[in-house]
Order: C-alpha cells, then sequence, then structure tokens
C-alpha cells in the first residue's frame, strides 16, 4: 500500500469540490448504512430535486447547508484498497481565502477544480498561487460538470490551454488535468464511457497510485524548541519536534541563536529513553551542560542555519484591515515569536495575470513581496530549504488575530559571529557585547524581550555608553565574557584593556558577566574560584544563582507598542 496522501480540493466557488470527495466517499461504499440513509433524506428536501446531493457529506454547518457554500475547512480520513488518505475540502468563496490557506498548509497535492462551463476564473489562479506558495508541488485540475458541456472534447482542450499558461506562469512541474462530473460520477472513482477520448486514470486511481514523497530532504538535524522542561532543579529537557534528520545520545548539537556546543545527553520518546530519534518524532533531549537555550531557539546538526534580522516573504494578507509599511506585528515562525516591522512592499502580484505591481499598502487576500525588519534575529531559512523555519504568520498586536501568512523568500542581516551587535576587539581576542542589551517586558506577548540598539565595536581607548533604558553600570568597572573567554576593564567610562579570561586580575572594582550581571567577587581568589566553578560546572543554573545578582545594575523596562 502507498503512504498517506494528504491532500485539498480548492477552486472557485460552486465548481463542485464537496460533491466531488462525497462522490468518491460514497462510491468507494466508505459510508456506513445509517449515512447512506441520512444523506438520502436530506438529498430530498435539498436544492437538487431528490437527487443525492453528494456535497452534504461534507457541509457540516449549518450555513453551509442554507447558502449550498463551503465556509469551513472540512477535513475526512479515509482508506481504500490502495491508500490512506487525508482530504481537506477548502471554501471557494473569496470571503473564506484565508481559510483555504490554512487547508493547504498541510497538503502533499492540490485537486483544483474547474467548472467546464466557466473556465479558468480569477479564484482559480488565487488559490493555485496559493497552493503553490504554501510549497504544493502535486497538482491535479479536475475539469468538472463535464455532463452540463456534453462531454465535449472541444471545451476541454480549450480550458487545458487556460492550465497550460498557468502552469507556465506558476512554473508548476507536476500537473495533471482530468475530464469529469463530481455530479454524474464520470472519471471519478472509475474511467467514464462518457469521455473516451480521454485515455487517463480516473481521479481515485491516479490518487492512489501518484507518488509525492520528498526527493529534496532538508539538510542536518534541526528542532525548534517548543519547550523547557524543569520538573526539579537536577533535570532539564528541551522538548519539540525532529523536523529534519535524526540525533543520537553523544551526538555534537549547536545551539541557535546562542551558537553554543553541547553534547546529546539523554533522549526521551514518550516516557521511555531512547538512543536516537528520528525525523517527525516529539522528543526531549537532555545535554551534558546548561545552554542559552529556550522557547524558540533551535538544536542543530550538520547544517547552515544561522539567525537572520531581515526576512524577505512572499505575504498573503487575511486581515479586513490594509497592510501599511511602517505597523509593527508579531511574527511567528517555528516556535518564535517576536516584534517585527513591514518596512517595505517590494510589488504585489496581479493574481490574473501574475504582473507584479508598485503597491503602497495590500488589502485582503492580496499577494505581495515584503522586507520585515526583526526586533532581534531569530534563526530561519528559504522555505525551500527548511520548511518549518521558513514559514511564518504574522499576528495583529492589538486584536491578536492572524494577519497574514506567508515564506521565506530570502534573508539578510545574518547574525554572524559579532557584526549584528555590539562587540569588544582588541586585535584577535574579540567578545561580544551584550552588556548593552535592552531587556523589554512586553505586556503584549507576555514575555521579556532583548534588544541590541547598538552594533558598535569597541577597542582599547573608546568610551562605551554606561547607561541605556534598563541597565546603569559604574563609570569604572570589568567584564568577564564567560562565553569568549575575554575581559574587558573600563575606567571612568573608557575602555583600558582587553585581555584574555585568564590573564585578568582582580583591582577591587565591580565585575560583571557578559550580560551585566553582577559578579558577586571581592578578591582575585573569589575571582580565581568563579572561573574554575564555571568549569566544572559548564555554566550550570545553579552556578550563576550563587554567583550573580540580575538586579544590581540591571532591570526590565516596560516597552510600549508603537
Amino acid at each position: 500500500m502507498k503512504g498517506l496522501l494528504k491532500f485539498i480540493t480548492c477552486g472557485s466557488v460552486d465548481d463542485g469540490k464537496s460533491t466531488l470527495i462525497g462522490h468518491i466517499l460514497y462510491d468507494s461504499k466508505l459510508l456506513y448504512t445509517d449515512q447512506e440513509k441520512a444523506l438520502e433524506l436530506d438529498s430530498k428536501v435539498g436544492s437538487r430535486g431528490g437527487k443525492i446531493d453528494y456535497s452534504l457529506l461534507l457541509d457540516g454547518l449549518m450555513a453551509e447547508r442554507e447558502q449550498g457554500i463551503t465556509i469551513d475547512v472540512a477535513y475526512r480520513y479515509f482508506t481504500t484498497d490502495n491508500r490512506s488518505f487525508i482530504v481537506a475540502d477548502t471554501p471557494g468563496h473569496e470571503e473564506y481565502t484565508r481559510n483555504m490557506a490554512v487547508g493547504a498548509s498541510f497538503a502533499d497535492l492540490a485537486v483544483i477544480l474547474i467548472d467546464a462551463i466557466q473556465g479558468v476564473l480569477v479564484q482559480t489562479r488565487r488559490h493555485a498561487r496559493i497552493c503553490k506558495l504554501m510549497g504544493i508541488r502535486y497538482f491535479v485540475f479536475a475539469v468538472n460538470k463535464m455532463d452540463l458541456a456534453g462531454y465535449d472534447e472541444e471545451v476541454f482542450n480549450k480550458i487545458n490551454g487556460q492550465i497550460e499558461e498557468l502552469k507556465k506562469e506558476l512554473s508548476l512541474e507536476n500537473v495533471q488535468v482530468i475530464p469529469l462530473s463530481a455530479t454524474e460520477g464520470d472519471n471519478v472513482t472509475v474511467k467514464s464511457e462518457n469521455i473516451p477520448w480521454y485515455k487517463g486514470d480516473a481521479l481515485l486511481p491516479y490518487l492512489e497510485n501518484i507518488d509525492v514523497s520528498e526527493k529534496n530532504e532538508e539538510q542536518g538535524f534541526y528542532m525548534p524548541v517548543q519547550r523547557v522542561c524543569r520538573p526539579n532543579h537536577s533535570f532539564r529537557g528541551f522538548q519539540g519536534q525532529i523536523e529534519s534528520g535524526s540525533i543520537s545520545v553523544g551526538d555534537e548539537l549547536i545551539t541557535l541563536p546562542s551558537n553554543e556546543k553541547a553534547h546529546v545527553k539523554e533522549i526521551i520518546v514518550g516516557d521511555k529513553s531512547s538512543d536516537t530519534a528520528f525525523k517527525g518524532q516529539p522528543v526531549t533531549i537532555t545535554l551534558d551542560k546548561e545552554v542559552d537555550v529556550s522557547r524558540g531557539c533551535v538544536l542543530v546538526k550538520g547544517t547552515n542555519l544561522a539567525p537572520y534580522g531581515k526576512l524577505t516573504v512572499s505575504l498573503l494578507w487575511m486581515d479586513d484591515e490594509p497592510l501599511y509599511t511602517g505597523k509593527d506585528y508579531i511574527v511567528k515562525l517555528g516556535t518564535k515569536s517576536i516584534p517585527g516591522v513591514v518596512e517595505k512592499i517590494n510589488y504585489a502580484v496581479d493574481v490574473n495575470t501574475g504582473e507584479h505591481i508598485k503597491a503602497e499598502s495590500l488589502t485582503k487576500n492580496g499577494i505581495a513581496l515584503c522586507e520585515i525588519q526583526l526586533a532581534e534575529p531569530i534563526v530561519a531559512d528559504k522555505f525551500e530549504y527548511h520548511k518549518t523555519l521558513g514559514e511564518l504568520i504574522l499576528i495583529d498586536r492589538v486584536s491578536n488575530m492572524t494577519s497574514a501568512c506567508g515564506v521565506v523568500e530570502d534573508l539578510s542581516e545574518k547574525a554572524g559571529s559579532f557584526s549584528d551587535r555590539a562587540s569588544f576587539k582588541n586585535g584577535n581576542l574579540e567578545a561580544r557585547g551584550d552588556i548593552f542589551e535592552e531587556f523589554y517586558y512586553s505586556v503584549e506577548s507576555l514575555s521579556v524581550l532583548k534588544y541590541q540598539p547598538v552594533k558598535n565595536t569597541y577597542t582599547i581607548g573608546d568610551e562605551i555608553p554606561t547607561e541605556g533604558e534598563s541597565y546603569k553600570y559604574p563609570d569604572t568597572f570589568d567584564i568577564i565574557v564567560l562565553r569568549d573567554g575575554v575581559a574587558v576593564s573600563v575606567r571612568d567610562k573608557k575602555i583600558k584593556d582587553i585581555v584574555e579570561v585568564s590573564q585578568y586580575k582582580y583591582e577591587n572594582t565591580p565585575v560583571v558577566n557578559g550580560r551585566g550581571f553582577e559578579i558577586k567577587v571581592n578578591s582575585q581568589e573569589d575571582v580565581e574560584n568563579f572561573l574554575k566553578e564555571y568549569k566544572d560546572s559548564e555554566g550550570s543554573s545553579q552556578f550563576f544563582s550563587n554567583w550573580m545578582n540580575f538586579d544590581t545594575y540591571r532591570k526590565v523596562a516596560l516597552k510600549a507598542s508603537k
């Protein structure tokens, strides 16, 4: 038996999407006796004069039956002798395009229905674009209502020509065109004698046999962290779903965006320990050392993934209010949610012609290529390379409603070693300047956000800012950046020296760590004990609790939304 096929039906209003799926379920004997009887009774009081209305199997909302349209996305699971399927019957009305996009986001294949009388319509083109945008690579264009067109081959050929144009315009590669009648059952589950000029398979046999296995495997291992599990002080596990590759106990991982290395200590699948875990499995991973990881971070192995501060995104706008540049939203990508501003609309797409149009705003159901500036770099990639880290939604910060969905087309402002942030540099020595990060409490997201207000590189003799919205340091103090093994001496707001930590000498001045937290030391002996314990404990949370004070020079400031 072939693997599970997830597909959607889409197209314009009243093209017969629900009827088609209902007929497949009916003809394949996939209904219980009481379902068949209920369908026959409901059809008698419907609008089709007592004829079986197969769409009733999918249109479950009262409003859908009253109006004769699909509003919500109806999911159905069914199995034939050759394959198992999950189908999402999506609405065709323009008002419910957002619902159609939700259905497209899960599917491997799209069945796009076209009315043989109407031909390819604007909504047909819009749905095809959205399917392509959402990463669907396999398409079936079902030319429906051939019975109303007298099963005329010329009618079919004319529509097939329109489909060929759309295929070229969207660069669709895996396309099948099937003439059928969802109401009469022609070419739905078996070949129709009414359409002898069509030599291909009927729809269901085609779906049973098509191979949609992904040939382009994503590079390496990566797992966005969904939750940090800390039931007690001795256990710290990172939970999430493996999106690509595999992982084994003992493997070295890199944590992003903190760029720290650690080895896998234990893998828990369900409630049992395991030596390995694979793509698609939800797991808990523990590491052999304390690392700077929270929800939204990514554990990686063998990939070129990196944090970026700016994304070029193809967006489908779903909000009733238009999109204008300059407004900030919550950008949700992977398991990370972060403020971001739509800085620029590069162009909007004419859904009918594919033309790129200059635009200052974007209205509901519009598609555009936009530039999004993030409050801080996040781990992302192009959608074609790493799907989970290349798809996102924009959430309105006031209404908390989803305003848009989209995919990453390009990335910029890569967070390198220190190019994206303030840093200290002396010859070959370099350390990140996270002491200048601002900590803001976001009322909207109920979380603490970090923001790098400056990206300067400071060296010996330079004056540094000792006061910000969320920090105030003494004019004279020392900085020990543990992650980079560098110590910085500041005297009267100017950098006196930048040395390796092993060469640092305590001079009876306040000392902070790389993030500006006070280190509780009062002598050279304290400093040596501090460094030794850091090495022995590998930076455990208990170590930081014993040696650090957050609120001596730091605070969390309230950040009002724009």
